[in-house]
């Protein structure tokens, strides 16, 4: 498979801590964290502008990683991760780069933390495959049938500059603070590497609403999910609306969720140190 030159180079190394270990997945050079010992729980991130595994849970690997062992990749398409020249940015292949990365590291079955977009390629790795998923838990989660927000199509649509980049984070986050300049700057600069604005604006064209319906599990499925479930939201999110975290709770069976007031799209960041413990009380109950 031909592939574009992006895998991380010693150099890079050196300058970011997005970058972990690689591993060949399939024939793409996957950028990961493997952090910690223990139960292996994955983290899959979310589809903002410039993000990669480590922006999205810098605060919750090392914390889970006292008591488990964290898996968390750059999703094809995302991050420090190749990027194949040939290949169509979809939930089937979404879905194949993550179980390709369970089967290369050899893990059976693990817990899965899934972050909006990630929400979704986490809910279909449980239906599809839910002998490889221990515990599942849904932050702001996508992958019910619902309108485009302003928010979503936003960060969908979202063309580089740095004041774009600095009102996104404000759509992300309730708390201002947390949507520095500084953070504006350094996303920014993640958001125009070379390859990534390619990638990320051919996976999220217009009409966006097509990618929600193209990202949606079959409710029914959802309904038939064994496992135990923590959905987690928070009260004021612009991107996803709190009702999909509301009629998955309804759809599952053996769910819970946890709604945080005064928090966006980013409860892992704005309310770490709450999400950290809710979720390493939930992954603990499994023991």
């Amino acid at each position: 498979m031909p592939t574009s030159d992006t895998s991380p180079t010693e150099g890079d190394q050196d300058r970011s801590p997005e970058i972990g270990r690689t591993i060949d997945v399939g024939g793409i050079a996957t950028n990961y964290h493997d952090v910690g010992d223990g139960a292996p729980v994955l983290l899959i991130h979310g589809s903002g502008p410039g993000v990669s595994a480590w922006a999205n849970w810098r605060l919750t690997i090392p914390e889970l990683a006292k008591q488990h062992r964290v898996i968390a990749p750059d999703i094809v398409g995302f991050g420090y991760t190749e990027r194949p020249d040939d290949i169509r940015y979809d939930a089937e292949a979404w879905l194949a780069h993550l179980v390709g990365l369970l089967d290369a590291l050899g893990l059976a079955k693990v817990a899965v933390v899934g972050n909006s977009f990630g929400g979704s390629l986490a809910l279909r790795l449980a239906t599809r495959h839910p002998e490889r998923v221990e515990r599942l838990v849904l932050m702001g989660s996508v992958g019910l049938l619902f309108p485009l927000t302003p928010g979503l199509d936003e960060v969908w649509g979202y063309e580089p500059s740095v004041p774009n980049m600095r009102h996104l984070l404000n759509v992300f986050a309730y708390d201002p603070r947390f949507a520095s300049d500084e953070l504006a700057e350094l996303r920014y600069r993640a958001s125009i590497r070379p390859g990534v604005q390619n990638a990320y604006a051919e996976m999220f064209p217009p009409p966006r609403q097509d990618k929600i319906t193209a990202m949606a599990v079959p409710e029914a499925a959802i309904a038939a999910l064994p496992h135990e479930t923590l959905i987690i939201h928070g009260r004021d999110d612009r991107v996803i609306p709190l009702a999909t975290s509301l009629r998955l709770l309804d759809l599952i069976p053996h769910s819970q969720l946890h709604v945080f007031a005064r928090c966006g799209h980013w409860v892992q960041i704005e309310h770490a140190n709450r999400f950290n413990a809710l979720v390493n009380a939930f992954l603990a109950e499994a023991r």
